[in-house]
């Protein structure tokens, strides 16, 4: 038992890193109605920019800012694409172009990156925060998991209570009417990007000393991440949070259990299927009757 928890108490840096991308994606979903496959591929660009900058001598702080100011950057450049040519598409074409931009971004980070070869990602935040079942839980687990409870906390009380916040829930649920009204509709948009992809790139620096060190494999940390985000229906926030913790120490459980541990990466397709069954179950139950 207490390998079990161990494990699970592993795995909360990737649940915190999980969760905090998770939320950026509900976040742009419930403000530019994009589903954003795109988001972790952002995020890559900003924390391999961190990494190669440190390795021509820059310091890590100041690194760290340039990463976010890049993800940012991406972020709202790939914003400018959907925002100009598919603001009026379905969200099945926004979708799609969000899928295109991701290979896209991917090929172009790994040309620049230099595919497999490997670089050297320094701590952000160094040091164990405490032990908790025998595992010293390291100050950037403890930074992951608050930064995604900031996000949420941040994201609601402004959607709630801000007149932007109530302008950008007009734009995702009538962007022309919007539009005819005044609402800046181009630049709260690329706002709304930028946010993202800061977002994305601090927490992806944050945990990049502890995954794969190649584009590829950060970006494809959009499985998860939308995994959480359809636990919470696309819609809130807190249990998009809790999906995307939840994920990430299943997955450290997964990893000490005999037979399970090399499927793990496919356990947020799992997820994603239970959740999608789920969802119909109301019109199978109503054919049924």
């Amino acid at each position: 038992m207490n390998l079990y928890l161990t494990a699970a108490v592993a795995g909360l840096a990737a649940g915190g890193a999980y969760a905090l991308l998770g939320v950026c994606a509900v976040f742009t979903y419930r403000l530019v109605s994009v589903v954003n496959f795109v988001g972790a591929a952002i995020g890559a660009a900003g924390a391999f920019a961190f990494a190669m900058l440190v390795e021509q001598g820059l310091p890590i702080g100041v690194g760290a800012l340039a990463g976010v100011i890049v993800g940012a950057a991406v972020g709202i450049g790939v914003g400018a694409i959907v925002t100009k040519w598919f603001a009026e598409s379905p969200a099945s074409t926004k979708a799609a172009v969000a899928v295109a931009l991701l290979v896209g971004l991917a090929a172009i980070g790994l040309r620049i990156t230099g595919g497999q070869h490997p670089h050297d990602f320094p701590e952000l935040i160094r040091g164990s925060a405490f032990r908790l079942a025998g595992v010293e839980v390291t100050n950037a687990s403890v930074a992951t998991l608050a930064l995604a409870v900031l996000f949420t906390l941040a994201a609601n009380l402004f959607l709630d209570r801000s007149h932007t916040g109530l302008q950008l829930r007009a734009l995702s649920e009538r962007p022309v009417a919007a539009e005819l009204i005044g609402i800046p509709v181009h630049v709260l948009s690329l706002w709304v990007w930028g946010v993202g992809g800061a977002a994305t790139a601090l927490a992806l620096i944050i945990i990049a000393p502890q995954r794969a060190p190649n584009f590829l494999a950060l970006s494809l940390l959009v499985v998860p991440a939308l995994a959480a985000a359809l636990i919470g229906f696309f819609r809130n926030f807190w249990v998009t949070l809790v999906g995307g913790v939840a994920m990430g120490m299943i997955e450290g459980l997964a990893s000490v259990i005999p037979g399970l541990g090399e499927y793990r990466t496919a356990l947020p397709f799992l997820v994603i299927l239970a959740v999608l069954l789920w969802s119909q179950r109301g019109a199978r139950w109503d054919d049924a009757r």
